[in-house]
C-alpha cells in the first residue's frame, strides 16, 4: 500500500480533524502522531532519520494510505518526492490563532518534556519499554529542532516559520496536486479535490484546546503507571538476582 495523501500542515491546524474525515472518506489508516502515541515503538524509525541513508519510507507508513501531522510533515519535501502520485493537503488557519492554540497545547508539553521530572519520568518509563526512550521527548526533539530550529519558543520566529512553510510548500508543490485547506470550510473542498462524494455525516471536529489538554492529563496519569511499573519490574530484577538467604557465592 502507498501513501495515497500526504497532510503537510503543521501541528494545531486542524490536522485530527482531517485525518478522521479521511478515514471516513476511504483513506485509512491515517498515520498521525497520535499512532506513535498509542504505538511508542515506532518513534525509533523516526529518530533514526538523522541517520544518513535513505528513509524507508514504505516500511514506516506500511499499511497507511494517508498521513498528516507531525512528525511526517516534517519531512513534507521528501514525502511529497517519494510518493509523486499522492495529493497533497496543506492545512491552514489564522497564524495569530495558531500560535496561541501551540502555545498551550504542543509547545506546553515540549517545555514539560525538557524538565528533570520528564527525564526522570520517561527514564523510569524505558525500564519497563525501551521504546520510551525516543518518545515522546527524543522524537519532540527532532521534530521541533528540524522544524524551528533553535528559538522554537520564540514568538515573532514561530510565526515566521509558519509562514515561510506555507509560502515554500505553495511555491514548490504542483497547484494539480496541492489542496489549501481550512478545515473550518468542511467537506466541500476537500471531497472535490479527492473526487469523492460528500458524506451525509458532519465534518468532525477534533482536539480543541481543552481536548488536548484532557488528553494530556490522561497520558500523564498513564505514564506514572508506566513509570511505577517500569520501577517495580527493575526491582523485581535486582530481587531476583540476589542469591537466596544461605546461599554461599562460589
Amino acid at each position: 500500500m502507498s501513501l495515497r495523501v500526504i497532510g503537510v500542515g503543521f501541528g494545531r491546524t486542524g490536522t485530527e480533524s482531517l485525518k478522521a474525515a479521511l478515514e471516513m472518506l476511504g483513506f485509512g489508516p491515517c498515520y498521525h502522531m497520535l499512532e506513535i502515541a498509542g504505538q511508542p515503538e515506532r518513534a525509533k524509525a523516526w529518530v533514526d532519520l538523522g541517520d544518513p541513508v535513505r528513509p524507508a519510507w514504505d516500511a514506516i507508513f506500511a499499511g497507511y494510505q494517508a498521513t498528516v501531522d507531525w512528525p511526517g510533515a516534517a519531512y513534507w519535501r521528501d514525502l511529497v518526492d517519494a510518493y509523486p502520485e499522492a495529493k497533497i493537503i496543506l492545512t491552514v488557519r489564522d497564524p495569530e490563532r495558531w500560535y496561541d492554540s501551540a502555545t498551550k497545547t504542543v509547545f506546553a508539553a515540549w517545555r514539560f518534556l525538557r524538565s528533570p521530572f520528564a527525564s526522570v519520568l520517561l527514564g523510569a518509563m524505558a525500564l519497563r519499554n525501551p521504546a520510551y526512550r525516543y518518545f515522546p521527548a527524543e522524537l519532540n526533539r527532532v521534530i521541533a529542532d528540524r522544524v524551528f530550529g533553535g528559538s522554537r519558543f520564540d514568538r515573532d520566529h514561530a510565526l515566521a516559520t509558519f509562514d515561510s512553510h506555507i509560502s515554500e510548500v505553495r511555491r514548490t508543490v504542483p497547484s494539480e496536486r496541492l489542496l489549501v485547506f481550512d478545515v473550518a470550510e468542511g467537506w466541500h473542498p476537500l471531497c472535490s479535490f479527492l473526487e469523492v462524494g460528500v458524506p451525509a455525516a458532519d465534518f468532525p471536529r477534533k482536539n480543541d484546546k481543552n481536548a488536548f489538554s484532557r488528553r494530556r492529563l490522561t497520558d500523564t496519569f498513564r505514564a506514572v503507571g508506566t513509570a511505577l511499573s517500569g520501577l517495580a519490574f527493575a526491582a523485581h530484577r535486582v530481587r531476583s538476582r540476589r542469591p537466596a538467604p544461605g546461599t554461599r557465592r562460589n
